[in-house]
C-alpha cells in the first residue's frame, strides 16, 4: 500500500498556520502532508459555517489520489469524526487532545460530560454569532508549555469562531478504521478526566506530559505518535 498523506485539521480558533513546527519534522520522515482553513473558524461575518461546512472541507480536500489518515486536534476531533465516512480512502484516525461528539451530539454537549471548568471556558467570551478569546486565558489554556516566542507569535493569529460550529450534532458514525488518541495529561483547556471519557472506543490511547498543543510544545513527539497510528 502507498504511504498515506496526512490531513491535519486544527482546532477553534486557529488556522494551518498552527502546524509550523510539526510539518517540519513530518518532511524530516518523508511523509505527506496537508493542512486546511476550516469555515468555521474563518467565517466572513455571517458566523454561518458549522460542523458540516468543515466537514465537508475535509471531505473534499482529503479525497485525493491514495490513502489517508486523518489528524484531528481539540475541536478538529470533532471534525474528523464527521467527515471520515465521506472519504474514500481513509486509513487512520488520530486524535490530539480532541472532542469526539457521540452520534446525535453537539461539541458543547461533548465538552460537558465531565463538568470540570478549564482555563479555556474562562478565555471564552460569546460576541453574537462568535466565540472569541481572551488574551491572557488563551496563554495559559492553549500554550502553556510553549515558548515565550511561540506564545508571542501564536496569540495574535487566534481567530473568532463560529457558535454554529460548537452547536453543530454529529451525524456520521464511526469509521471503521484504526484510531489513536493522544491524551495530554498537563492539559488546561480540554481537562484530562474530559479527554479520557473522549477517548473511549478509540483503538488506542497514548498519553503525553504536554499541553493543548503538543503539535507546537513537542513537535518532534508529536509527530511520531502520529505517524505510528498509520
Amino acid at each position: 500500500m502507498p504511504q498515506p498523506t496526512f490531513i491535519l485539521v486544527h482546532g477553534a480558533w486557529h488556522g494551518a498556520w498552527c502546524w509550523r513546527d510539526l510539518t517540519p519534522e513530518l518532511d524530516e520522515r518523508s511523509v505527506e502532508w496537508r493542512t486546511i482553513d476550516l469555515p468555521s473558524s474563518h467565517d466572513p461575518g455571517a458566523g454561518t459555517n458549522d460542523l458540516e461546512s468543515d466537514a465537508d472541507a475535509v471531505a473534499r480536500l482529503a479525497n485525493v489520489d491514495g490513502p489517508v489518515v486523518l489528524v484531528g486536534h481539540s475541536y478538529g476531533g470533532a471534525v474528523i469524526s464527521e467527515a471520515a465516512s465521506r472519504i474514500d480512502q481513509l486509513v487512520g484516525l488520530v486524535y490530539i487532545a480532541a472532542l469526539r461528539p457521540q452520534v446525535g451530539q453537539s461539541s458543547s454537549e461533548a465538552s460537558r460530560v465531565v463538568q470540570v471548568r478549564t482555563e479555556l471556558d474562562e478565555a471564552m467570551k460569546v460576541d453574537g454569532a462568535f466565540v472569541r478569546l481572551d488574551v491572557e486565558h488563551a496563554v495559559t489554556s492553549l500554550y502553556l508549555e510553549c515558548t515565550p516566542e511561540i506564545q508571542e507569535w501564536a496569540i495574535p493569529q487566534l481567530t473568532s469562531q463560529t457558535l454554529a460550529s460548537f452547536r453543530g450534532r454529529r451525524q456520521s458514525h464511526d469509521a471503521k478504521v484504526p484510531s489513536r488518541f493522544l491524551l495530554c495529561r498537563n492539559d488546561r483547556a480540554l481537562d484530562p478526566s474530559l479527554q479520557e471519557r473522549m477517548s473511549e472506543g478509540c483503538d488506542e490511547v497514548i498519553e503525553l506530559s504536554s499541553d493543548h498543543s503538543p503539535y507546537l510544545s513537542h513537535p518532534a513527539q508529536c509527530a511520531e505518535l502520529i505517524l505510528g497510528a498509520a
